[in-house]
């Protein structure tokens, strides 16, 4: 771990509150503004669970996350990740995120990668000169949806049965349904019922045409307090989506994918399958820098 900033503490309410060295990093994107933002607390010794999750929501984000010593031998750090309302076993932009604000910080890794440990376990981070990448972790589920869920998700996605090209669980860590459909114009025209969707977390992908600058489109859908909210750029619904999509023969060992464009973002995530392993990369940029008194 870096040096630990000075820090002052004071008494509030019966919580100790600190000042902790703070990032905010955009992640898959070139540069900032474009991608999905999360917030990583660099120091979180001391910090409750309680008020992890209150941070977090205060940030109304999609997620932040806590850095802190390793535990696991072969770990360089351990983390956890947060989105509003919960923790999470893994999620990949803040995998990425937290990584590129650790290395930023002065982290040097063990080995040639980057090791983070989280709830889910240990995962492995390589780098590029412009690229973090992740090494996607196996499933906790997958295999075809129910159909009663498959209706209930077409009805909430606005979409017929018949739209559905196929369906997957895609779980590794967040419980991700996934709908594949024929072409990226239908996962662009997608409205949402949030009604209908509400407690679920739903990917939906669909091809672009050749001679576009990204393979295939994507959208995500996941319960945000008392609604569904859209994320801007997903890493772990991508690594998952990579997995099902390249074992199936449906999209080759690489290729990119576009993420936020009706949320005006310009999310980029590169994925490439090399042996056994699914790498799940993009950019990094460092937006805000400082400290969160918390």
């Amino acid at each position: 771990m870096p040096p630990r900033a000075a820090p002052y503490a004071r008494r509030m309410d019966d919580v100790t509150v600190a000042s902790r060295p703070f990032r905010q990093v955009d992640v898959f994107a070139e540069a900032g503004l474009l991608g999905n933002p999360v917030a990583v607390v660099q120091d979180s010794i001391g910090l409750g669970t309680q008020r992890m999750q209150a941070f977090t929501d205060w940030t109304n984000l999609s997620e932040a996350t806590f850095l802190a010593p390793p535990t696991h031998p072969d770990a360089d750090y351990s983390v956890r990740i947060f989105c509003p309302g919960r923790e999470l076993a893994f999620a990949g932009h803040p995998t990425l995120g937290t990584c590129h604000a650790w290395l930023e910080a002065g982290g040097t890794p063990k080995g040639d990668m980057i090791v983070q440990e989280c709830d889910i376990g240990l995962v492995r981070i390589r780098r590029t000169a412009s690229r973090l990448a992740f090494a996607a972790p196996a499933l906790r589920r997958q295999g075809p949806l129910d159909e009663p869920e498959l209706d209930l998700i077409v009805r909430g996605l606005g979409l017929q049965r018949g739209d559905v090209v196929d369906h997957q669980w895609c779980d590794n860590g967040p419980p991700w349904r996934s709908i594949l459909l024929e072409s990226a114009q239908q996962v662009l025209g997608i409205r949402p019922d949030e009604t209908l969707l509400r407690g679920l977390d739903v990917g939906v992908v669909g091809p672009h045409p050749a001679g576009a600058d990204a393979d295939v489109e994507v959208r995500a859908f996941f319960t945000k307090g008392n609604g569904v909210a859209e994320d801007p750029v997903t890493g772990s619904l991508n690594a998952a989506l990579a997995q099902w999509l390249i074992s199936t023969g449906r999209m080759g060992s690489s290729y990119t994918a576009a993420q936020g464009t009706v949320l005006g973002r310009r999310g980029r995530v590169h994925v490439e399958q090399s042996g056994e392993d699914v790498w799940i990369g993009g950019n990094c940029v460092t937006v805000l820098q400082g400290t969160a008194t918390i």
